[in-house]
Formats: C-alpha cells, structure tokens, sequence
C-alpha cells in the first residue's frame, strides 16, 4: 500500500512540476504519458503472474475433477453393462462438458462470476437456497462416502498385519473409522488455513494415477486369472442405467470450481475457457475408462463399488494402493468438510442477522479460505464430521453411496441448475438453437434424478457386507481365523443389496 501511495505522488509531483513549467513540449507530455503507461504495464504485469495460463488451468482442473469418484467406475460398468456403460461414459464426458462452458456463459450474462452468485441473479431468493441446500448435500454424502472407504481400506491392510483380528472385522472397520475420525479428520477440519489443504490437490490426484497403474499391473500381469466369468460378466446392457449415471456424475463432479478456475486464467475468454474445458474433461474422462476398462476385465460381474476391495487382502502392492487412495480421502475430506460447514455457518447468520454476508455477494463459501474461526465454527464442524461418522456404518457398500450421491446432488449441480440458470438469463427464445440444448440437459438431469431417487432410495438398506474374502482370494491362513468366505460366483455388494 505504502509502495502504490508513493508511486502515485510521485506522479502527481511530476504532474505538478510540469503544470507550473506551463510548457508545451511534446516531448515531456509523452514523458509524462510514459509513466502513467509504464506503471499500468507494472500493475498488469504484476497480476498478470499470478494467473495461470491455459496449460496450468487445465492442470488446475483435472485435480478438481480426478478424484475417489473414479474408483466407482468398473462397477458403473457392471451395473450398466460392459458396452452400453463406455458408452454412458462418453455421454456423460459429453453432456459434462457441455454444462461447464454453460456455466461460464451464464456468468457472462448476469456479470455474477459464482454459482451462487449466478443461481440468485437468474431465480432469487428461491436459487439461492436451492442452490445452498445441494451444495450441502454433496460433500456431506461424500464425507459418508470418504468414511465408507477409509473403514474399507485400512481395514483390510490392518488384517495383512495382524490376521487374528479377521474375526471380528466390522468392529475393525468401526475402529479404524473411529480412530481415524478423532486423531486425523477432525484435527484437519479444524485447521484454520484450509486453502493450504487445498494445495495438497496436486498429491491426491498422483496417488489416484498410481493407483491406476497399480490397477493396470494387475490386469496385464494376469494375477487375478483365476477370477471366474459369470453369465452376467461379458452382457452388453443391464437394466440398471440410472444407477450407473449417478456414479458417473459424481466421478465427473467440479462444477463447484468452475468460476475459481475460470478467473484464475490469463486473458479469460469464452473461447479459452471451452479450451480448458475439453483438454480437462478430455483428460478426466481418459482416466475413467482406463479404471473401468481394467478393473472390469479383471473381476468383470464381480466388481465392486469400491474396486479396491475386490483385491486379495494379502496382495502387497494394493495394499500400498489402499494406503495411497486413503491419504487421498483424508486429504480431500477437510475441504469437504470446510464447504459444508460455511453453507450451514452462512445460512445461520443470514437468519438471525439482515447483514449481507459473504455468501450473500458473489463468493461462493467453497473458496474462502478459512481464517475465520469461532466457538460457533468449531462447534459446526464437530457436529457435521460426527453425523458423517454415526450415519457411514449403516451402510457397508461404497455402490450405494455414491449413486445415492450422484443421482440426488451431483446431477442436480452439474446438469439441472445450469441449464435452468442459461434459460432464465439467456434472451434467446425457448424454442432457439441456443437455448433447446440446455433445455435437454434439464430433462435429462431431472429425469435421471426422479427415477434413480424413486429405484434407490427403498433399497437402500440391504444385505450388502463387507469383510468377506472373496472365493479366488482363498487363504488358508485367514479361513483358519474365522473370516467369511464368499463363493466364487457371488460379489461381496452384490447389485440387488443395492
């Protein structure tokens, strides 16, 4: 500040000192044009670092994008069918993309560079709380989701350590997601710098490519052979489509960063912007089908929700791949966590205050950066982590959540409020070449939302287990410690658990 208020008094001398010369001269008129255009360049060469450029925004959002969902995909497949789920894939990469570069256009519309910011200009008051009651059900359901995998997980490299305790598995679970609840998560929600979490992106994102490979070695190293093929393995479509596009929205899910890496381009156009776009879901949706090519044909009807638990529990490297994917999950619950927290902090302080808060002007809550911290913030957090924590052991099965997840939240978010926004700002006409796209994209997004809402939600609860070995991972050593066996032609989470 000190450095810009000396800068414009010495502008402002020099300005005088030429006044009172009362000269004319050219030369020290352009002499003094020079310096107002030489401190612009400065200004603009000074913000101009701190922007990315298209490489590094695509960069920035495939990390946004790449993420747990992908570990979902092999069992999109089986619940879609082999064929007709690559096919799924591409459409919803497709329609993904599409909604994106809405986004930014609807931005460009209402000059309101935020999704809330962009969902009140177009419908209100009504928007906006629409909006915030989504953007709280999403991360919530993915911390359930977060404590789902780590209980999975680091149960499973638990029992390679000490086999005794395959006994007594769902205590294990229940323990390692205690533990991790207390000692881990909670300190890291309560961390007053969260944007500096949201850094460590970068590493979430290296550990779910090494995860891949690990998923590839297996396959073409032909470990798992022996898994056996089913009448339902090879089937080119299954009945259950909606399920499986509610797991692969929520694996294409970022719209809730859309507007952060937007303005944080170089030279943001429209034009770049579709760019970044295509290069990031391009590169998001090529990671996809690698894990759901290679985890399908290497356990095919077998796959599970979570593809990690298909492995043996005695396998080393997935064991390290399990380790990797719940650094991953840790890392990414927090920032979770933070966004729920403001959502419910800003809504409570709108109730009882007529202030204008953040969230009430064009900052959307899930990119402040956390500095505010009070006895209310901490005590919001502590009840939002806990009702994570007691709600995840009712269900065993990763499936269920993310389906439940994508269908009701991340297809709302990403496809519906989207193509609402564009043709409530738009000028165009209803029935105009600009405007029946994402009138298509709000009848696809609410039809797969009521229909999956209305298949799932009776069957959520059901017979879906973990802890169980599968048959062609048969050990004597663990049968000899009392863990379940399962048979070889039945999945761990089978689909009509779900």
């Amino acid at each position: 500040m000190d450095s810009s208020g000396g800068k414009k008094n010495t502008v402002s001398e020099f300005s005088y000192m030429l006044q009172r010369q009362g000269s004319d001269d050219s030369t020290e008129a352009a002499a003094f044009d020079d310096i107002n255009s030489l401190m612009k360049q400065n200004n603009e060469s000074s913000r101009e670092e701190t922007l990315s450029s298209l490489p590094q925004a695509s960069f920035n959002y495939i990390n946004s994008i790449v993420g747990s969902g992908v570990i979902g995909i092999p069992y999109a497949l089986h619940r879609a069918g082999f064929g007709l789920g690559l096919f799924l894939l591409v459409i919803v990469a497709v329609i993904t993309d599409y909604s994106l570069i809405l986004m930014v256009r609807c931005g460009h519309l209402s000059g309101r560079f935020s999704y809330p910011g962009v969902m009140e200009a177009a419908y209100g008051k009504a928007g906006y709380y629409l909006l915030s009651l989504l953007q709280f059900m999403y991360p919530f359901l993915a911390m359930i989701s977060y404590n789902v995998v780590v209980g999975d997980t680091l149960s499973k490299v638990l029992l390679r350590l000490v086999p005794s305790w395959g006994t007594a598995m769902g205590p294990v679970r229940f323990g390692v997601v205690l533990v991790v609840t207390v000692f881990v998560v909670i300190p890291l929600c309560l961390y007053k710098n969260v944007s500096r979490l949201a850094k460590a992106s970068f590493l979430s994102l290296a550990c779910v490519v090494i995860i891949l490979f690990a998923v590839v070695y297996r396959l073409m190293a032909g470990d798992y052979a022996v898994v056996p093929d089913t009448p339902e393995s090879w089937r080119f479509a299954h009945t259950d489509l909606i399920p499986a596009v509610g797991i692969m929205a929520f694996a294409f899910m970022c719209h809730h960063n859309t507007f952060l890496v937007y303005q944080s381009m170089r030279n943001a156009t429209l034009e770049r912007w579709e760019k970044v776009t295509h290069i990031s879901v391009g590169f998001a949706w090529l990671v996809a089908v690698c894990f759901g090519i290679a985890g399908y044909c290497t356990f095919r009807a077998l796959s599970q929700g979570d593809l990690l638990e298909n492995y043996c529990w005695d396998d080393d490297l997935m064991n390290f791949a399990r380790v990797l994917f719940s650094i991953s999950i840790l890392l990414t619950f927090p920032i979770e966590c933070f966004v729920s927290r403001e959502i419910v902090r800003t809504q409570i302080k709108r109730f009882y205050s007529h202030e204008v808060v953040e969230y009430d002007t064009d900052k959307d809550p899930s990119h402040a950066t956390g500095a505010e911290e009070d006895d209310k913030s901490v005590a919001t957090t502590l009840v939002i982590v806990l009702a994570a924590f007691i709600i995840s052991p009712y269900t065993e099965c990763l499936g269920p959540v993310l389906e439940l997840n994508g269908l009701l939240a991340a297809i709302p978010l990403a496809y519906v409020l989207p193509g609402l926004a564009y043709i409530q700002l738009s000028p165009h006409s209803l029935w105009s070449r600009e405007k029946l796209p994402a009138a298509g994209l709000v009848l696809f997004g609410t039809f797969v939302t009521i229909s999956g809402a209305a298949l799932l939600v009776p069957n959520l609860i059901g017979d879906c287990r973990t802890g169980i070995i599968m048959g062609y991972c048969k050990d004597d050593e663990l049968a000899v410690n009392g863990t379940s066996m399962l048979g070889m032609t039945t999945p761990a989470c089978t689909s009509d658990a779900v």
